[in-house]
Parts: structure tokens; C-alpha cells; sequence
């Protein structure tokens, strides 16, 4: 069935968003060529407040330019996702590690909503990711407005990915578990467990997405962020991982964590102390 002219109006704000949408859900894919004739005809609207909208999705990098052929839809580099983990383990963890005291009940009954709406859909991907994503969303309003727009801008730019893909978690009880145990530390203001547990989150997420693309993935932007952060992860000297990989905290800060095994991970707290 042929999908319906859609009426973006005539503002940029609302064209944008109708575009970046579908740039995300994978309406447009990637190498897309991004016709200002053609998309002007097909949303109804003018070529001013288009041209603007597009100019916002390129300065967002879900557009790129190139000389003689116009304004197309990014490409997706398994390398680019991988630095889009690398940056979050480097911005999140501390940060809501240090805004831990701030989070009110009414945030905390948020997420929780959200867990039950993960439980609830556990088996239906899309939702999952949908709800996923959600959960972490609601700690970005306690963000700096800066680092809450970069945080953003990396969340979407991975859920891109898994749409484009069609990548879905191998183990969803296992994301389920670690968000809980997340909530749990952030209800307790434990400020430590909170930024390890979300480093081992994203660590955990980051090999899942990635080595399931390609298993022969030779990291090295996480492998430069780990190494900053005090975090071991077993690798080749080429940066190939095989799953499940140990990891361990260096930091004096992080022995807190209980023993987690998860398709991408194991973690075991007496391992820290041992040569």
C-alpha cells in the first residue's frame, strides 16, 4: 500500500522532526540521496523551511553533503558506533554517578514504569528497545543542557543503528537485570555502584551491538576509553574480542559490584585482587 502524502507543515521545526524520524526508523536509509525537489512534493511544503530542516539534520550527522550530488543519509560504520559507546562510557557514568542525590521519587517511579513496561515486552524487540531507551532518557533531565544534547545525539545515532540492522538483544532478561540492579543503586544513592554498573552497561551493550555485526571487529576507540577509565577487558593484541569477555576495575572506587555473566560479559569481584 502506498503510504499517504504526509501534511509536515510549513515550519522547520516540524519538518525536521518528521525527517529525522524517518532517517532513524530507517524510512530513509543510509546513502539515501535527499531530493529537496522531490521531498518538497511529497511532505507539502516549501523549499525555505526545508532546506533549514536539512540543514539541522546534517549539522545532527544524520545527513552528510557531497560536491555535484546534493545532501544523502549518513552511512552507518560499525567504527562509529563503536566511538558513540566509547564517548558514553566517558560522559554517563561519571556524570550520573555525581547527580546520584538529585534524582527524586518521581523520577525514580518513572523508570520503574519503564522496567514494567520492559518486562511486559521482553519479546517484541521493537518495544523492548523502544522502552530501553526510554529508561535512560528519564535521567537526562537531571543532565547539564549541553551534556543532555550530546548524550541525546549518541543515544539516537545507536538506535539508528539498530534499526538500520535490525539488531536486536540476545538476552533481554539480562538488560533487564542490569537495569534493575541501576535503579536499585541510584534508589540507594550509591554514587559508586551506580557509575559501575552503568559502565558495565555500556560495555556490555556496546560488544553486543557491534560483535554482532561483525564478529571480527578489531576495537579501538572503547579500548582507549576503558584504559582512561581504570576498566581491563580481555583482548587480542589486535583488539578482537571473544565473547563472553572478562572484565575488571582497576579504580581503588569499584570493587562493589556483585559477579554478573551476560552473553558479552563476566565480571567476578574476587578477580580484582588477584595478579
Amino acid at each position: 500500500m502506498t503510504e499517504a502524502k504526509v501534511r509536515a507543515g510549513t515550519t522547520v521545526d516540524d519538518i525536521y522532526q518528521v525527517l529525522r524520524e524517518r532517517i532513524i526508523e530507517g524510512t530513509y536509509g543510509p546513502k539515501t540521496r535527499m531530493s529537496q525537489r522531490d521531498l518538497a512534493e511529497e511532505l507539502d511544503v516549501s523549499r525555505t523551511p526545508l532546506r533549514e530542516a536539512l540543514r539541522r539534520l546534517e549539522a545532527d550527522g544524520l545527513l552528510v553533503s557531497e560536491a555535484n550530488r546534493g545532501m544523502q543519509v549518513a552511512p552507518i560504520a560499525n567504527a562509529d558506533t563503536e566511538q558513540h559507546y566509547a564517548m558514553r562510557l566517558l560522559v554517563e557514568p561519571p556524570v550520573i554517578a555525581a547527580l546520584v542525590g538529585e534524582f527524586t521519587e518521581a523520577d525514580l517511579d518513572a523508570m520503574r514504569e519503564v522496567l514494567d513496561r520492559m518486562s511486559a515486552v521482553v519479546d517484541r524487540t521493537r518495544e523492548f528497545q523502544e522502552a530501553h531507551r526510554h529508561f535512560h532518557d528519564v535521567a537526562l533531565v537531571r543532565y547539564p543542557p549541553t551534556i543532555a544534547e550530546l548524550t541525546r545525539s549518541l543515544h539516537v545515532m545507536i538506535y539508528r543503528h539498530q534499526r538500520a540492522y535490525f539488531s536486536r538483544p540476545r538476552a533481554p532478561e539480562e538488560i533487564l537485570r542490569t537495569d534493575e540492579a541501576f535503579l536499585a543503586a541510584i534508589a540507594a544513592r550509591d554514587a559508586g555502584l551506580v557509575r559501575q554498573l552503568l559502565e558495565f552497561h555500556l560495555l556490555d551493550a556496546a560488544l553486543g551491538l557491534v560483535l554482532d555485526f561483525d564478529p571480527d571487529h578489531r576495537f579501538d576507540a572503547i579500548l582507549l576509553a576503558l584504559r582512561g577509565l581504570g576498566i581491563t577487558l580481555d583482548h587480542d593484541e589486535k583488539g578482537r574480542v571473544t565473547r563472553p569477555a572478562r572484565v575488571g576495575w582497576a579504580r581503588s572506587d569499584a570493587a562493589r559490584m556483585p559477579a554478573i555473566t551476560t552473553t558479552n560479559l563476566v565480571y567476578e569481584p574476587r578477580s580484582e585482587t588477584q595478579p
